[in-house]
Formats: C-alpha cells, structure tokens, sequence
C-alpha cells in the first residue's frame, strides 16, 4: 500500500516536562529511599511520557491514521468519510494530547497548528503537526486519487 504521507511529531515538551519529573522522583529516591507516593507519581509519570512521547500521522489509500507514543493509543480517520481537510491554528489553552474542544476532537503533541477534518456526518476533528499544509494537500490528494470525498 502507498503512502502519500508520513510525519513524526516529537512532543519536546512533554518529555522535557514529564521525563525531567519522572527524573526528580528517581533521584528523590536514590537520595530518600522508597514511598509509596514516588511510586504513584512514576505510575503516572512514565506512561504518560511513553503514551504522548511523539505523534505518527499517515495518509495512505486506505485514510488517514494516528498513533501516539509506543502506539498503544491509535485512530484511523477512513478517506471515504473525509469531506475536507484543511490547516487550522488552535488556540493556546486547547493544550496537548486527546481533548474535545469547541471544533471537535484535538489530537496534538505540540504546537498550535493542525489540520482540521471533517467527516460526512459532520464531525470534525483536529489533528496536530508542524507541517499542516502538507498534511491538508496529501489528505486531498489521497481523496483526489480515491475518488472520496471532496
């Protein structure tokens, strides 16, 4: 199968901010010893970091598709309910990682630029990248050549 996209997104924030924690517990621990609170906090620190580490997005024939971190959490966005793509700024409190807000559901690791789509029903969904106008032109020729969508 083709593939008329493919862009790694690095979440620098979330692994300075989540990694350096994860970091500062670890060496509260070699200093303190054990609690049962560090524990806690790395149960939250270290999947969190390896979940939202990075964003994968691909257009291929089949749609469009996302994977975050080690790809434990993914989505795929089918070409033939895709009606429009195009790139869009996201405000700044809107954040990183999966969240509704008012345009729909955001998924993002970075940044205030995404590619909003928006699906037969009428959904719309955003999705992260540094590179939204190469996100939304591969999106529309992989409906061009599929003959989906508009």
């Amino acid at each position: 199968m083709t593939v008329h996209y493919r862009h790694v997104q690095f979440g620098t924030l979330q692994v300075v901010l989540l990694g350096g924690a994860a970091l500062v517990v670890l060496a509260v621990i070699a200093v303190k010893g054990w609690h049962p609170a560090l524990g806690v906090a790395l149960a939250i620190l270290v999947p969190a970091l390896l979940l939202f580490w990075r964003l994968v997005v691909e257009v291929d024939p089949r749609g469009v598709s996302l994977r975050f971190g080690v790809g434990l959490i993914r989505r795929t966005f089918p070409l033939a309910e895709i009606t429009a793509a195009e790139p869009v700024r996201n405000r700044w409190y809107y954040g990183w990682g999966i969240r509704y807000t008012p345009h729909g559901w955001l998924f993002n690791v970075s940044g205030l630029e995404a590619v909003e789509i928006t699906l037969a029903p009428g959904r719309r969904y955003r999705i992260g990248t540094d590179e939204p106008r190469a996100l939304a032109a591969a999106i529309r020729t992989a409906l061009e050549e599929s003959g989906a969508g508009a």
